[in-house]
């Protein structure tokens, strides 16, 4: 299922890259924090409530003077997008939370999913 595989290939990105592909997007912490977040937690992803739903991974939140999980959820996909999800971005020594939010999906962009050239 291609949907799929984007939306998987889209998790990855976001997670693995600094700045990933989803610019312009996202609300962040305007202060920042000076101390990174932990190593991302490995959560088995359960089975879908519902056909339509996508996975948002858990990440790490800021709570007044640590970092707590939050679990991952499922969340009513959109045909077109792929689910971005919520990161931590260091600008100037300083961590600042992205929200999650939905990417308009860009089709023609493919790394090895089966696209021609």
């Amino acid at each position: 299922m291609n949907l799929k595989k984007t939306l998987v290939a889209a998790i990855l990105a976001a997670g693995a890259a600094a700045t990933p592909a989803f610019a312009d997007v996202g609300v962040s912490i305007g202060i920042g924090i000076p101390v990174a977040p932990p190593p991302m937690v490995y959560e088995p992803v359960p089975p879908p409530p519902a056909y339509g739903y996508v996975w948002a991974p858990g990440y790490w939140a800021w709570n007044y003077n640590r970092y707590i999980w939050v679990r991952g959820r499922y969340v009513y996909g959109r045909p077109g997008y792929a689910w971005a999800p919520d990161r931590w971005e260091e600008h100037g020594g300083r961590w600042h939370h992205v929200s999650g939010n939905w990417q308009r999906e860009e089709h023609g962009r493919g790394h090895g999913h089966g696209h021609g050239h």
